[in-house]
C-alpha cells in the first residue's frame, strides 16, 4: 500500500470527491472557499470553478457539461462550460443556521443529500432526495450533520451517517421509488480517539469505507458492519473518500486545512491535501451521473 499527495492545495475544507469514468477526471470541492475542483488521476490539468458560497457536495449530470451542487443557498445546476449557476430548490430558506452538506447519486440517477447545523449542535437538519424531474422529497429528519450517503452494490441499502451520533445507519432503499425505510445501526464508529464519522463510499465487494475525521483514519467495514481494516493517514482531518483512477482501484481522500470550529484540533503540514491510496487490491464502483 502507498499513500501519495495528488494535489497540495491546502483546501480549507476539502470534501465530496467524485471520479468521473467518462472524462477520467476527479472532482472535489472546497466547502468553505466555495470552489469546485477537478484534476486528472495524478493531479495534472487542475481547474477550479468559484460558486460564490459554501458548498457541501456535487454530482455530475447526464445532460451536457453540468453538475448538481448543494450550496449554502440551495441545490443548483452548475454549467461547467460557463460557470453559471441556476437554482433548482432551496429546501431550508427559514433555517439560516443550516447549510446543505454531503450528497451522492443513487444507482438510478437520483441525488440524495443532507443538511447540517453549522454549529454542529442542533438536530435541525434533514436528508433529502432530488429526483430527475427535480421534485424534492424528505427521507429523514432530526439530524445534526449529514454525511456519507452511499449504497450497497445492488442499491437496495442506503448507508448514512449523522456525524455526531457515533452511528452509521442503514436503510432499506426502494430502487423504484427512492423511499428509505427501516433505519437501523449498521456500525458503531470508534470515537475513543476523538474522531467522528465523515464521508463514505462502498467498494465492489460491498464493504463500506469511511473517513474518520479528527482521528486521521480510514475504516473499512464488512457488509455485516464489522471493522475489516484501518488505514492511518498522514493528517488527522481526513474528510471523505472515493474510488477512482483508470481501474477504479485508487482510493482518493480529501482533507481540511482549517477546522470549521475552534474546538476542533489543528493539523500538520500536509493538511488540506488531496491524497491517493494505491495498492489496496480493491476496486470501487463507478459513480452514476444525476439523470436530470
Amino acid at each position: 500500500m502507498r499513500i501519495d499527495i495528488v494535489a497540495d492545495l491546502k483546501t480549507t475544507l476539502g470534501e465530496s470527491p467524485v471520479w468521473d469514468v467518462e472524462q477520467q477526471r476527479l472532482y472535489w470541492v472546497d466547502s468553505f472557499d466555495g470552489r469546485v475542483l477537478r484534476c486528472t488521476a495524478d493531479g495534472r490539468e487542475l481547474r477550479a470553478w468559484d460558486v460564490g458560497q459554501k458548498i457541501g457536495s456535487l454530482a455530475l449530470c447526464e445532460s451536457g457539461e453540468q453538475a448538481i451542487v448543494a450550496l449554502q443557498g440551495g441545490v443548483h445546476h452548475l454549467d461547467l462550460a460557463s460557470g453559471d449557476l441556476t437554482l433548482i430548490n432551496d429546501p431550508e430558506p427559514n433555517h439560516p443556521d443550516n447549510r446543505l452538506n454531503d450528497g451522492k447519486v443513487d444507482r438510478q440517477g437520483r441525488f440524495v443529500f443532507g443538511s447540517m447545523d453549522t454549529l454542529e449542535e442542533a438536530a435541525s437538519a434533514k436528508l433529502y432526495r432530488l429526483d430527475p424531474d427535480l421534485n424534492l422529497h424528505v427521507l429523514d429528519e432530526g439530524i445534526i450533520c449529514s454525511n456519507g450517503p452511499c449504497w450497497s452494490p445492488d442499491g437496495r441499502t442506503l448507508y448514512f451517517t449523522d456525524t455526531w451520533t457515533g452511528d452509521i445507519w442503514a436503510y432499506d432503499y426502494d430502487t423504484v421509488s427512492g423511499a428509505a425505510a427501516n433505519r437501523r445501526t449498521f456500525a458503531k464508529v470508534d470515537t475513543s480517539g476523538g474522531g467522528a464519522g465523515d464521508g463514505c463510499t462502498v467498494d465492489a465487494e460491498g464493504c463500506l469505507w469511511q473517513a474518520l475525521v479528527y482521528a486521521g483514519q480510514l475504516v473499512r467495514y464488512s457488509p455485516d458492519g464489522r471493522v475489516d481494516r484501518v488505514i492511518e493517514m498522514p493528517v488527522k482531518k481526513v474528510t471523505s473518500v472515493a474510488f477512482g483512477g483508470p481501474d477504479l482501484d485508487v482510493l482518493y481522500v480529501t482533507s481540511m486545512a482549517r477546522p470549521p470550529l475552534p474546538r476542533f484540533p489543528a493539523d500538520g503540514q500536509q493538511r488540506g491535501a488531496l491524497f491517493a491510496v494505491s495498492g489496496l487490491g480493491i476496486r470501487g464502483i463507478a459513480e452514476r451521473r444525476f439523470a436530470g
